[in-house]
């Protein structure tokens, strides 16, 4: 475990806290075993009905770790556990709520698209620039994104780094309400706790007929083999270096 996942239960409501405020809740390979482990848990759990993710500061999450991505490229240290994580949000069954206090960039923005109900901050901006990192979509999203939002404004995420406001998510059919940042976890846990309140075999079935969980497994597997032969590419290392650096990146040189 580590202390940058917290967890808490009432009122049939798993809450998973990314407390990492000082990194922007940035993800670590520590706290992407701590969610998964957590969500995973709360499938087989009779006593949770519902699973509310949460996040302390003014971030819901930067994404996975840049640090360890450059590690990664460079050959050294753990490779990412972000997969399953994302296998686990998936497979999920139980309804899942998600309260957006801020930014939530990368993993941070796809695992909304798996999320049955969404609260952001009015000041959010939600962001999936994995084009500029060197890197291909995840989650699903390649999939999810478009059919949420129409390709042109999806492929402009991915490849321009474009954000979305708090607004714009729930116009877009991303978010539910948007609300000042204060009133956003409030909100999630009202909700979260009239969904633990519901008929629990009903609710499950119902998301099943919602959304095909098989082929979108399925086609998050076809993802994450471009996502683990671009983490290692030399694209991405000039990007993780760039970040580190705070200059901008030079892919003129680098064939593809």
């Amino acid at each position: 475990m580590t202390e940058h996942i917290k967890i808490g239960k009432q009122d049939g409501v798993l809450e998973i806290t990314f407390a990492r405020p000082d990194k922007k809740n940035a993800f670590t390979n520590a706290m992407f075993r701590a969610a998964c482990e957590a969500l995973n848990a709360a499938q087989t759990d009779k006593e949770t009905r519902v699973v509310l993710f949460a996040a302390e500061g003014n971030a819901f999450t930067a994404g996975n770790d840049l640090g360890d991505f450059l590690a990664v490229s460079e050959g050294k240290g753990e490779e990412p556990q972000a997969g399953a994580f994302i296998e686990a949000l998936g497979r999920a069954e139980k309804p899942i709520v998600a309260a957006v206090p801020g930014i939530a960039v990368g993993v941070g923005t796809t695992m909304l698209l798996h999320s049955d109900l969404v609260f952001v901050a009015d000041n959010a901006k939600l962001a999936a620039p994995f084009v500029n990192l060197a890197l291909v979509p995840e989650a699903g999203s390649s999939l999810l994104m478009p059919a949420r939002i129409g390709y042109v404004r999806a492929f402009a995420m991915f490849a321009l780094g474009e954000t979305i406001s708090g607004a714009e998510a729930v116009s877009l059919g991303i978010a539910n309400k948007m609300l000042p940042p204060d009133e956003v976890l409030p909100a999630a846990r009202l909700a979260a706790k009239t969904l633990a309140q519901k008929p629990n075999g009903s609710m499950i079935a119902t998301k099943k007929l919602m959304r095909d969980a098989e082929s979108l497994l399925a086609w998050m597997d076809k993802e994450n083999v471009l996502f683990a032969q671009q983490l290692k590419s030399a694209e991405a290392r000039e990007a993780f270096c760039a970040f580190a650096e705070r200059r901008a990146p030079d892919f003129s040189k680098l064939s593809s």
